[in-house]
């Protein structure tokens, strides 16, 4: 249970206690009020005492932190808020972290996200629920809060940041809040009605986006395949890649529109997240660090499992292929074997073709996508690719009627 020791709070740790909860009292200092801050924190610790409740409390340089992430301090205090209650959550495996939010904190919210230009999910406002984070007061103003902590003759902490309008949720509360509520008397109640249709509008536009991408979103291996084709007839278009693509964290949504039509290999980036146009598809995927290293297979290895799970036999007869099996000829291998990624420029003697060919255009041949083609591994003797693993062997280490030892290598994956 976040505590503040503000009215809203202290009337949910009343509220808890009174129905039988077992909880856990958090207190952030966020160090921003001097001797205020240190007032608050020893309330919110008589609070827990009176009750008999364990209580945690944090200390954090809030200014040091803002400094060094840039963005203001309410966003720096949220952050470092919820990061440490998500922490205490999963060490202690919570149940449920509550916070005492209300019908106003939505409706500044609301007006915030109003005035930035948001989409449904900022109009909504608050929601009661957000995986663990539950809010009990939602639904009740802070008038009402106020009145019933009066009438139980509760103690609380004012907030003396809160009357200052240079913040711009303080300047929402303190001066257009009320002007609001001066032009109709109903406003918050109607407002609160207004957050149950947007809710419920929201959640028609998850249940059909989720609809449409169970029909788009082809997932093998972690990487997801959409087909451009189908994804350019939906309409309006701009409106469904955003709502397709923000959880992936994109946020640039000309480069999203764009990529429909690029050439095959561009690709665009989100913190989390890349989306590469592959001919006639879109590739998403999560991030990854691109691999550079070399791996080793000495003479007398039988197994390795990294960086892929193989597995090393001699056999007296070549038996009939399969993708995931080679058959080589032993003494025409100089060791160590390398395990590495391709690069650009690779080439090779694909099997049962006279010739050398690039691999690149092996892959186009082939039809490999960008993000496979990536995570390709090779086989190689010395400079020389033997196998582009999973895929083809290289002509030049075939099994012939001089070869005296055959080597089989099997990849698991």
């Amino acid at each position: 249970m976040a505590c503040s020791g503000g009215v809203d709070s202290v009337v949910l740790t009343h509220l808890c206690v009174k129905s039988g909860f077992k909880i856990i009292l958090v207190h952030c200092n966020f160090n921003l009020r001097g001797k205020e801050s240190d007032e608050d924190e020893q309330f919110v610790r008589r609070l827990a005492n009176q009750f008999k409740v364990e209580v945690l409390v944090k200390s954090f340089d809030t200014k040091h932190y803002t400094q060094n992430h840039k963005g203001s301090i309410q966003m720096a205090a949220r952050t470092l808020r919820y990061e440490w209650f998500a922490q205490l959550a999963a060490e202690r495996k919570i149940d449920y972290i509550l916070t005492a939010h209300h019908l106003d904190d939505s409706l500044e919210t609301f007006l915030i996200n109003l005035s930035r230009g948001t989409g449904i999910d900022g109009l909504s406002g608050i929601p009661a629920q957000n995986d663990k984070i539950v809010r009990p007061l939602i639904g009740f103003s802070r008038a009402e809060i106020l009145q019933y902590a009066k009438n139980e003759n509760f103690s609380w902490r004012e907030d003396s940041s809160n009357m200052e309008s240079k913040y711009l949720r303080n300047k929402i509360r303190l001066e257009i809040a009320p002007k609001l509520k001066e032009l109709q008397p109903a406003f918050l109640k109607n407002f609160k009605q207004t957050q149950v249709h947007l809710e419920q509008t929201n959640s028609l536009i998850k249940n059909h986006i989720n609809q449409v991408k169970e029909n788009l979103f082809k997932e093998k291996n972690g990487v997801i395949s959409i087909d451009i084709e189908a994804l350019s007839a939906l309409k309006p278009q701009k409106a469904y890649l955003y709502q397709l693509f923000k959880e992936y964290g994109f946020k640039e949504w000309d480069d999203v529109y764009g990529l429909l039509t690029a050439m095959s290999g561009k690709e665009i980036h989100s913190t989390t997240h890349r989306l590469v146009k592959d001919r006639t598809d879109l590739i998403l995927s999560t991030k990854e660090t691109k691999s550079r290293q070399t791996f080793l297979i000495e003479k007398d290895e039988l197994k390795t499992t990294i960086p892929i799970p193989l597995t090393i036999e001699e056999v007296e007869i070549m038996e009939k292929g399969a993708p995931n099996v080679v058959f080589l000829d032993k003494e025409k291998l100089n060791y160590p074997l390398i395990l590495r990624n391709w690069q650009k420029g690779d080439y090779f003697y694909p099997s049962g073709m006279k010739g050398k060919k690039k691999l690149s255009k092996f892959f186009k041949d082939e039809k490999v996508d960008v993000l496979s083609k990536e995570k390709q591994w090779l086989l190689c003797s010395g400079e020389h690719i033997v196998w582009v693993i999973g895929r083809r062997s290289d002509e030049r280490y075939k099994v012939d009627d001089s070869t005296k030892n055959i080597l089989k290598i099997t990849c698991s994956v």
